[in-house]
C-alpha cells in the first residue's frame, strides 16, 4: 500500500515504520528504548524483552524495504533511569550487525532528557525540523522555508511541498511536516469497554503521524477531519480507514 504526500510516494509498514523509496529511508518514531527498565526501577512489575522486541521489528521491517537509513523521529531513548550497560550493549549489537546503515535522530522531548545515545549506536543527533534532502545527508535544515505556499487541500495533494522530518507534529512554513510524540490510534468497535484500539498512521492536510514505534508504548487516539487519510496497522496487515 503506497501513497502520495507532497510529491513524494510513501509506504506505510506493518511494523508501524514509513517507508520513502526515493529516499532508500525508513522513518521510526518513538521506540522509547529503556523505557521498561525504567519502570522496574521506579518498582513497576513490567515484563523483560522490549528492547529485543523493538529491534526485532526493526529487523523485519528493513528486510521488507531495503532501506539504508533510518531517522528515528525522536524519543529513541525513554528516559536517563532506563539506561543501564545491558539495554545499550543489546543495540550496540544490533549496530554490528548492521554496519551498512545510516542512522539519524531527529531529537525528542524524551531524548534531551535522556540524553544523546551511547557513541557505540553509531547515530548521528540533530535537532529538528530537518527538510529533505537535507536529512538523508544528515545536515540540520532552517527553521522554516523561505516561502509559504498555500497548504494543501488534502493529505495528497502534489503542491511542491518539501518533508520535514520532526518528532513534535507542528505545522512548518512551506512543507509538509512527518511526526511522532503523540502515539497515534483509532478505537475500532461499539462502547467503550468493548471496543479495540489500533495503532495508525494519521495524515492530516499539513502534518502526518506515524505511530509508536516501541514494543512498550501506550496510544492516543486522534479525532479524524473531514480531509484526513488514517491508515491501521492490525497484525501483519495495513489497511485504510474508509
Amino acid at each position: 500500500m503506497s501513497l502520495q504526500i507532497a510529491g513524494t510516494a510513501m509506504v506505510p509498514l506493518p511494523q508501524r515504520a514509513l517507508h520513502l523509496p526515493a529516499h532508500d529511508l525508513l522513518l521510526v518514531a518513538d521506540a522509547h528504548i529503556g523505557k521498561a527498565q525504567s519502570f522496574r526501577r521506579l518498582g513497576v512489575p513490567v515484563p523483560g524483552g522490549t528492547t529485543a522486541g523493538t529491534l526485532a521489528r526493526l529487523d523485519a521491517a528493513l528486510a521488507a524495504c531495503g532501506a539504508l537509513h533510518i531517522v528515528f523521529l525522536g524519543d529513541l531513548l525513554h528516559a536517563r533511569r532506563g539506561r543501564n550497560p545491558a539495554t545499550e550493549a543489546t543495540v550496540a549489537r544490533w549496530r554490528d550487525g548492521h554496519p551498512e546503515l545510516t542512522l539519524t535522530l531527529v531529537r525528542g522531548n524524551h531524548d534531551h532528557h535522556a540524553g544523546d545515545p551511547p557513541a557505540a549506536w553509531g547515530v548521528h543527533c540533530v535537532d529538528g525540523p530537518l527538510l529533505l534532502p537535507a536529512a538523508v545527508q544528515a545536515v540540520p535544515a532552517a527553521p522554516t522555508a523561505p516561502t509559504t505556499p498555500k497548504a494543501p487541500t488534502t493529505a495528497t495533494d502534489t503542491l511542491p511541498l518539501r518533508l520535514a522530518l520532526s518528532h513534535h507534529p507542528e505545522p512548518l512554513p512551506g512543507a509538509y511536516v512527518l511526526a511522532g510524540h503523540i502515539h497515534p490510534a483509532v478505537r475500532l468497535g461499539g462502547r467503550a469497554h468493548d471496543s479495540l484500539r489500533l495503532p495508525c498512521f494519521h495524515f492530516g492536510p499539513a502534518v502526518g503521524v506515524l505511530p509508536a514505534f516501541g514494543e512498550f508504548t501506550g496510544m492516543h487516539v486522534l479525532s479524524r477531519g473531514p480531509q484526513d487519510r488514517v491508515f491501521v496497522v492490525a497484525g501483519e496487515a495495513v489497511r485504510e480507514l474508509r
